[in-house]
């Protein structure tokens, strides 16, 4: 069964999982032509080997601890701690903890 995806001006629960967390998978929140949020649900030790987004993305991370690769360093991710990459930066990750973090995709380049 998939998870519906939220509608606009629906409350959308981000809070961290807790107990739940190794029990919870990873599940788009909602998705648009231009916009893609995603839960991301990693156990502690997965990776996630580089990879590039087609536009801009933010990470943020909402539990557990994740080391993030990108622009020649590894940032530590925590919980409140978020991160802003530009379209087509290569990235990757690792869970150092079980975690939960908010992907947020621009899936459109636009003009200004």
């Amino acid at each position: 069964m998939s998870i519906p995806h939220a509608n606009p001006g629906q409350l959308i629960d981000v809070s961290p999982l807790g107990e739940k967390l190794s029990e919870s998978q990873t599940y788009t929140l909602l998705k648009t032509s231009d916009l893609e949020v995603i839960r991301l649900v990693l156990p502690a030790g997965k990776q996630i080997a580089e990879h590039k987004a087609p536009a801009e993305i933010t990470v943020q991370c909402l539990e557990g601890e994740v080391a993030f690769t990108t622009l020649g360093k590894t940032e530590t991710l925590t919980a409140g701690r978020m991160l802003y990459l530009s379209a087509a930066e290569p990235h990757a990750l690792e869970a150092t903890q079980d975690s939960s973090v908010l992907v947020t995709l621009l899936l459109q380049e636009h003009e200004s």
